[in-house]
């Protein structure tokens, strides 16, 4: 019988820390940086959502809502010569789910939707050396190569400024 106590003990203890964690996280957001061309990110914003990773859905599993983006892009078109090397969007992540969109010509993407803010694109040069993810680092674009990773909330505000925007 102890035994069987102390199992549920542990398990109410579990469901109520699990419960207690899911509470912290819409109140404390998480920040990401997710990698695409210019090009794909004006389109997820004029439309009002994010894509990552070729349209993987996993990636997207790991933003919930409420956490904020920011978009870099290294190039202006996917797979081109027309370097940019600027963030391009930044935005809040809405309620919901990802799901699957239609790109047209039978691709499916899943995407999450967005609150996209009004921004300025802006260069990453002038912030390596303020920037925690990049800061002291000579491969500072390693990172970036994964299409998301999480960032401080420094970084993210920092950001946001540097794109010449209020976040709330």
């Amino acid at each position: 019988m102890t035994g069987v106590l102390i199992g549920s003990w542990c398990i109410l203890c579990y469901v109520k820390a699990k419960s207690e964690a899911t509470k912290q996280s819409k109140i404390m957001p998480n920040y990401w940086i997710a990698v695409a061309s210019a090009a794909h990110v004006r389109r997820g914003r004029a439309e009002g959502f994010m894509q990552v990773g070729h349209g993987k859905a996993a990636p997207l599993k790991r933003i919930k809502p409420g956490d904020g983006v920011v978009y870099y892009s290294p190039t202006v078109t996917l797979g081109g010569n027309d370097t940019l090397q600027a963030f391009t969007a930044i935005g809040t992540v809405k309620d919901g789910e990802p799901y699957q969109g239609d790109m047209g010509g039978g691709f499916k993407a899943y995407r999450r939707d967005v609150t996209w803010v009004e921004c300025k694109e802006t260069p990453i040069r002038p912030l390596l050396d303020r920037l925690e993810f990049t800061a002291g680092k000579s491969n500072w674009g390693y990172q970036l190569r994964f299409g998301l990773f999480p960032i401080s909330e420094n970084d993210f505000r920092l950001i946001a400024k540097a794109m010449e925007t209020e976040l709330s």
